[in-house]
């Protein structure tokens, strides 16, 4: 696994390194101790993925707060996302900024999202599956969210918005 770090301390995009034969490719998707050897990773508790039917689909900004705040390591299974990061910890020189990048299941590649950032993604194909591998268990009074088109935070997501919960228009 290759660990590239983004402008947010403890956000790292993750591109796999794959084994490539005459049977097609072989790659670690999740592994704990190169992780670890990055200085990133607690244990994962729980695996979630999301299906999304149509392109244009925002999910987000989204997080746990206090002791079931939580590490994901966000991968793109099918087809295309454009994964975000913001960081929500208020003491922090960088609260407010995100960083981006765009999964998908071609590129082999994933965010890893530390405690105290918000996570969301559009995204940019039809059919697009996303998987989550989290440190903590979820507990839905500790949710915490916010509006995905903030000024405050000023993303800048690659694409038209066309479909969000209503859940995730009243943060």
């Amino acid at each position: 696994m290759k660990f590239e770090k983004t402008r947010l301390d403890g956000v790292h995009i993750i591109t796999l390194e794959p084994f490539e034969d005459e049977r097609g490719i072989f790659a670690r998707m999740f592994c704990k101790r190169e992780l670890e050897a990055a200085g990133l990773c607690g244990d994962i508790v729980q695996v979630n993925l999301s299906t999304n039917i149509l392109k244009g689909t925002l999910r987000g900004l989204h997080c746990q707060r206090g002791e079931f705040a939580e590490d994901k390591f966000v991968t793109c299974v099918r087809g295309a996302v454009f994964d975000v990061a913001v960081d929500v910890r208020q003491n922090f020189e960088s609260f407010g900024q995100w960083a981006g990048a765009e999964l998908s299941a071609a590129a082999g590649n994933a965010l890893y999202v530390p405690k105290g950032f918000a996570h969301g993604y559009l995204t940019l194909t039809d059919d697009a599956w996303v998987q989550y591998f989290v440190t903590c268990f979820y507990q839905p009074g500790s949710e915490r969210g916010y509006r995905y088109d903030d000024p405050a935070f000023g993303i800048q997501w690659p694409g038209e918005i066309r479909v969000v919960s209503e859940k995730d228009k009243s943060w």
